[in-house]
């Protein structure tokens, strides 16, 4: 079984991909950290994020891998655990800027092709896997939800890691982030066809979580 999820950042993907996969006992992919992992190494070379030829020769001389259950996901470059690195403000502009570069999408979605293809099924999360990654997956969520509710949620998620920010300043990165994944030429954000539309702006966790399950339940064949 493929599960695709996909929405703009701050929606709950992550969160909520990471619950469906230990509910199903299925393999979970944060493909956004893959992007990261990919924009931490163009950084540490001191290639610049909007340099597409430097980002995509790095993207292809690095090697990015997804290990551990799914609360616990370790993610690593060339043998390297960088799971904490990946996650400053800084590297996450870097991944924004990089994604638009379809070289580097090129690599990446073949990448995450191999990994998902392992096993028994995954849960993926991004913002194309159900229109260019897996356009055959048995299940289509797209989450979405209020640019300020968003901006709210990681605000609270980086300051409880410690890093420092103001909500106005997470407001505009979310928007700027936005504008990126919906107008960029390559693979834009966009509702999958037949995908299942949530809109968690309004919902706790548990609802949000249950809407998903029923999207999973109704796919499963009628007998």
């Amino acid at each position: 079984m493929i599960i695709a999820i996909d929405g703009p950042s701050g929606a709950g993907k992550s969160t909520l991909g990471k619950r469906l996969a230990k509910e199903l006992g299925l393999l979970y992919l944060d493909t956004g950290a893959m992007y990261r992992a990919v924009a931490l190494r163009v950084l540490e070379e001191g290639v610049d994020p909007k340099d597409a030829e430097g980002a995509a020769r790095v993207a292809a001389s690095c090697e990015v891998e997804l290990s551990g259950e799914p609360g616990n996901l370790h993610v690593f470059v060339d043998g390297r655990d960088v799971s904490g690195l990946i996650r400053t403000g800084e590297v996450g502009q870097a991944a924004s800027t990089i994604s638009t570069i379809s070289e580097v999408r090129r690599l990446l979605v073949r990448r995450q092709q191999e990994l998902g293809r392992r096993g028994a099924g995954c849960v993926l999360d991004g913002r194309d896997i159900g229109t260019v990654v897996f356009p055959e997956a048995n299940v289509k969520i797209f989450l979405t939800a209020a640019p300020e509710s968003r901006a709210r949620r990681r605000f609270d998620e980086d300051a409880s890691r410690g890093v420092g920010s103001t909500f106005d300043t997470t407001l505009k990165e979310i928007n700027e982030r936005d504008e990126r994944d919906t107008s960029r030429e390559d693979s834009p954000l966009k509702v999958a066809e037949g995908a299942t539309v949530i809109d968690t702006s309004d919902l706790g966790l548990d609802e949000a979580f249950e809407q998903m399950m029923q999207a999973v339940r109704d796919s499963a064949p009628k007998r």
